[in-house]
C-alpha cells in the first residue's frame, strides 16, 4: 500500500511542477468582431482577407484593415520553491483528503453480503405459466 501511495504522490507532484513551469502562447485571428482561428503551437493562418500594402504614394485614401491578430502569452514560473514545511494545516488536510480519495477508488469490495443465502427457494408443485397459456387452433 505504501508503494502505491508514494507513486501516486510523486506522480501528482510531477504534474504540479510540469504545469506550473510550462509557458505557452495562444495566437488568435479576428475578422471583424468574429474569432476565425485559434492556434496554440503555431501562428494563426488567418482568413485570407488581409489587405495588401500598396506601394504607390499617389493613393491618398487608405482603408482600415478588418482583420486583426492577437497573442496571449502565458508565462510559467521560473523559480521553484522546494520548502514543504510552510504548508498550512488547511493545505495538509486538502492533500491528505485528495490522496485518500484517489487511493480509495481502487479498493475492491470483496465482502458481498446477500440476504437470501439463509432462505430456501419455494417448492414448485405445478408450472404456473402452463395453467394460463392459450393455444389457437
Amino acid at each position: 500500500m505504501k508503494s502505491v501511495f508514494h507513486k501516486t504522490v510523486s506522480l501528482l507532484m510531477a504534474f504540479v511542477v510540469l504545469f506550473s513551469t510550462m509557458s505557452f502562447t495562444i495566437n488568435m485571428h479576428y475578422c471583424g468582431d468574429t474569432l476565425v482561428e485559434t492556434a496554440l503551437f503555431h501562428k494563426a493562418k488567418g482568413c485570407g482577407m488581409e489587405m495588401q500594402q500598396l506601394g504607390t504614394e499617389s493613393c491618398s485614401v487608405t482603408k482600415k484593415n478588418c482583420c486583426e491578430d492577437q497573442q496571449v502569452v502565458v508565462d510559467g514560473q521560473d523559480t521553484l520553491h522546494t520548502s514543504v514545511d510552510k504548508i498550512s494545516f488547511e493545505q495538509q488536510v486538502f492533500i491528505t483528503t485528495l490522496v485518500f480519495t484517489y487511493l480509495s477508488l481502487f479498493d475492491e469490495d470483496t465482502n458481498q453480503e446477500t440476504s437470501y443465502q439463509d432462505y430456501k427457494p419455494p417448492l414448485v408443485i405445478r408450472q404456473l405459466y402452463k395453467l394460463d397459456e392459450t393455444y389457437l387452433i
